[in-house]
């Protein structure tokens, strides 16, 4: 731990939430005369790289100040009164469980915009493209700061609109209904959450998350806390994604360009697991022990409906894509989470945070990597790949056809990386669920799980098989070809390389996460008091 004074600390986490702000509106003006460089375009590329990389600094000056000793009390805290009437203030604050997504939402906008400098997506500006993506970052990064149930909902729709245009002016093939598709489920869940919201706050007297943990549920009435949980519990449902609520992510991923599919799964998606467990566990109990059945269920139900339908795209002559196959294993694979987030136990939300950051981790390099396979093939269709030999990378472009390897074999779950520590602690947490819950509900939604585990190996294994291996002096349909394929570019790996590299860490060193973690969720499960 390096010795940082708590304003000093205050400052790293508002200047890490501002800034990306403040950078959004600088990259809409003329650049400086002398830091044009050869474009406009590359000036603002590059001004996108400094500001999230100076974010990216803040974070990790944040993490080096904070005292692992103490993760279950919220360090770097501003609270300022901000409306009076509805007693909202402005305050933040970060613990064990907020951190590690920190550290991983300024890392994965940071090697986005530096793969964005190189290879910028297809579109109208690349000023608007950086402004919308600083802004992102700021929604995102405050959703895991703020400590204010208001300022969460503002946090929360604040990466709507910057992600919608992303895809819609962005994206590829069919941008426009996936784009609107994206954004008319999220901003219906939104308004039912919105309610929820104010149930909560007006019924407790505070919209303070630390105040309503600290009191444990204990000033609400039964039946406002199963309403609280049910019409909060929609909103992040919609954003987690739960099935059924899921059907807008196939398509967003599919049309988004790469760096949007990245955040969208390693970013976004945890932000409706992080209010499950930020704000429903602590604030809500006694709605939360009602409804966990029901959110194990949907949970099971999601990882294997997301293994079969990413079965179905891998199998020969369905045409699957394969950003609609990742996409469809991330329902899946936060079929997890929500499991171990029902278990209502230590060990299940450990699991759930755990596998919250091997998603966003291990996802995310998939989703870059079948990015850079797209554009050197101009398609993602997995039969087109494959043609009548297999894509052979092995053969033609090693490096990448390893790195998908890695990729799958870590999604897939293997013993030593990110992958496995997190579903396995869920599946243990909803073997033995908290007291009062149907352990025999609970053990029907293990054993899914763990038959989940299973078909995500086959499906995985089959994408490796087809893409991966074959006949490299075969050309395949589509403009790639043996020759003139291009292997992992300098650009690529610097933005690849941290992401394999905490893959292997969190797998082999799984207390660095838990031992943040874990004290956090014992106090947060215990009411504040633990």
């Amino acid at each position: 731990m390096i010795d940082i004074s708590p304003s000093v600390m205050q400052f790293l986490l508002a200047f890490a939430v501002a800034a990306p702000l403040l950078g959004a509106a600088a990259a809409l003006l003329p650049p400086p005369p002398g830091l044009k460089g050869r474009s406009p375009e590359q000036a603002v590329l590059r001004h996108g790289v400094t500001v999230t990389g100076a974010v990216l600094a803040a974070v990790l000056a944040l993490a080096a100040s904070f005292d692992h000793d103490q993760p279950s009390r919220f360090q770097a805290t501003t609270d300022i009164s901000w409306i009076p009437a509805l007693n909202v203030r402005i305050h933040l604050g970060v613990d064990g469980i907020s951190l590690p997504l920190l550290v991983m939402t300024a890392l994965l906008f940071f090697l986005c915009a530096l793969y964005s400098y190189f290879k910028l997506p297809a579109g109208p500006s690349a000023k608007a493209f950086t402004a919308l993506l600083l802004v992102l970052e700021s929604g995102t990064l405050a959703t895991f700061a703020v400590l204010d149930l208001m300022l969460f909902f503002l946090a929360f729709e604040t990466v709507l609109i910057p992600m919608y245009f992303l895809i819609a002016r962005w994206g590829g093939d069919r941008r426009q209904a996936a784009a609107w598709k994206f954004i008319l489920y999220t901003l219906l869940g939104s308004v039912v959450m919105l309610l929820g919201l104010l149930l909560l706050g007006l019924h407790a007297g505070t919209f303070d998350m630390t105040a309503l943990a600290a009191d444990g549920g204990r000033g609400l009435t039964a039946t406002t806390q199963l309403l609280a949980v049910l019409a909060i519990g929609a909103g992040l449902a919609v954003k987690t994604p739960m099935w059924p609520l899921h059907s807008w992510l196939p398509d967003a991923h599919t049309a988004a360009p790469t760096v949007g599919s990245v955040l969208l799964a390693g970013v976004l998606l945890k932000m409706g697991t992080y209010g499950f467990v930020r704000i429903l566990l602590p604030a809500t109990p006694d709605g939360m022990a009602a409804v966990a059945p029901y959110l194990g269920a949907f949970g099971a139900v999601g990882i294997l409906y997301g293994s079969l339908a990413c079965l179905w795209l891998a199998r020969k002559g369905n045409k699957g894509d394969l950003k609609r196959l990742i996409a469809y294993s991330s329902v899946g694979h936060m079929g997890f989470v929500l499991l171990g987030i029902a278990s209502m136990t230590p060990t299940g939300v450990n699991g759930a945070l755990f596998a919250n950051i091997a998603h966003g981790l291990i996802t995310g390099l998939l989703f870059f990597l079948v990015g850079s396979l797209k554009e050197r093939y101009n398609t993602a269709d997995l039969d087109t790949l494959a043609g009548a030999t297999g894509a052979a990378l092995y053969g033609r472009a090693p490096r990448l056809g390893a790195l998908l390897a890695f990729a799958a074999v870590a999604s897939l779950g293997l013993p030593g990386l990110a992958g496995f520590w997190g579903e396995m602690l869920a599946l243990f947490g909803a073997f033995d669920p908290a007291e009062g819950l149907s352990r025999p509900a609970f053990l029907t939604w293990t054993a899914m799980g763990a038959f989940g585990t299973l078909l995500t190996a086959a499906y995985l294994l089959v994408v490796v098989r087809r893409v991966c291996m074959g006949d490299p002096a075969a050309q395949p349909a589509g403009p790639g070809g043996p020759a003139g394929l291009a292997d992992v570019r300098g650009y690529e790996f610097a933005a690849w390389t941290p992401l394999v590299a905490l893959t292997v860490l969190a797998g082999l060193w799984p207390a660095v996460l838990l031992g943040l973690t874990d004290p956090a969720v014992q106090k947060l499960l215990a009411g504040g008091k633990a």
